[in-house]
Formats: structure tokens, sequence, C-alpha cells
């Protein structure tokens, strides 16, 4: 779904865009088309660079449309943040829904998460972790995302126990620790120091421990 959504931010063309500037928008429609080209910038360009100057230069319009559709940009790029990583989410979540069995679907998602396809939204996330600083709302909007986040692995993990597939005392503890190993390689990765995807055998190893589960258990010629 984000590679998806990202080629169809980035191949938002100047026909189509000329093509609908030709006809009076209503606001939810204009609401879509900030909310679009939003979400453009901030793949190829960093959620930085999400301004009034650069949304309203990308479809088309006055900075003070934009100003009248979205009078915060905090919020706006808030917004921004959060549709591109829950779509995230449901990405892998689909993913996952093809594995038949819960080791499976945790090995995979070790996997994909250090994957360089993630590149693109990890990015998302290092940004959004050091402007929320002086964003409110958008610190508000990191929290959201990474609470579904933590969520989303504590109901795998749950699902792997009660099939009896593995061992867990406390899941959301889990959860957490396994998210904050992969942020912090992924983080690295992004500015180029190592390769997240040389780390899937140790991350593999330390969940292995975690859950009691047999060494191998989580490689990809065991799944």
């Amino acid at each position: 779904m984000i590679n998806n959504l990202k080629s169809k931010y980035i191949h938002w063309g100047p026909m189509s865009t000329l093509s609908l500037r030709n006809r009076r928008k209503s606001p939810a429609e204009r609401a879509a088309e900030i909310a679009l080209a939003a979400s453009q910038i901030a793949l190829t360009e960093g959620l930085a660079a999400v301004t009034v100057r650069a949304v309203a230069a990308r479809v088309g319009v006055t900075p003070a449309l934009i100003a009248h559709y979205q009078p915060s940009m905090n919020v706006l790029v808030a917004g921004t943040f959060g549709a591109i990583v829950a779509a995230e989410i449901d990405e892998v979540a689909a993913e996952l829904a093809e594995c038949p069995t819960s080791v499976q679907a945790l090995g995979a998602l070790i996997d994909t998460l250090l994957g360089p396809e993630r590149n693109a939204v990890t990015a998302i996330w290092l940004d959004a972790w050091s402007l929320g600083r002086r964003n409110p709302a958008l610190a508000a909007e990191v929290g959201r995302q990474m609470d579904a986040w933590q969520s989303f692995l504590v109901a795998r993990l749950h699902e792997g126990r009660a099939r009896g597939e593995f061992v867990v005392n406390d899941a959301p503890a889990v959860a957490w620790q396994l998210l904050g190993i992969i942020d912090g390689l992924t983080a690295h990765a992004t500015v180029r120091y190592g390769d997240a995807r040389t780390q899937r055998p140790l991350v593999r190893t330390i969940v292995e421990h975690e859950l009691a589960l047999s060494e191998g258990a989580l490689a990809p010629s065991e799944r």
C-alpha cells in the first residue's frame, strides 16, 4: 500500500493538475487535494518541506487559499504524518494475513520492517520525532501512531499465544522491545550507518529468546 501510495503521490502530473484547476472545487475536494499534495511533498522531500507555499505551489493555488482550508500548518503536518504511517500498518497487516502461522507472521514482520522498501516511511518517522519537539499536534499524532503499532504487535503476540505457538508473559513489553530495536536499526540505516537487513538474524534471535522459540524458528528457511 505504501509503495502504491507513494507512486500515486509522486506521479501526480501537471496535466492532471491543470485539468482539476479548470473547475470550481467543493470544500471536500479541495481539502483532499491539499492533503494529497502535502503527502507528496512529505514522501519526496520530508515533513519539514510541508509548508503553505510548497503545498500551494503543488496544488497550483495561492498560499492564501491553502491557509483558508488549513489555518494551522502544524495540524496539516500532523495529519500528513498520521495518514502515511497508518497506511503502512494496513499494508503490513495485509502481508501478515497471508502467513498460516503466528511464528511465520512474526518472521515476516521482522523481514519487512527491516527491508529497504520501508525507507520512505522510516524517514517520515525520523522527521516526526524531531519536528514533534516544537509541534504539539505532531507530537500527539506520533504518540497515537506508536500506540497503534504497539497494539498491533500485542494482538499478534496474543494470537500466537492463544494458538499455542509460543510463550509470552508480557506481550506489551515484548512489543515495545521489538519496536525499539527495529526503530533504532532503521534509523541508523537511514543515515547510511549500516544496513538494517544485515541485522535481521540478531532481531530474530532476540525475539526467539523472548518467546521461548527454538533457535532459527523465525528464519526464512523455516517459513
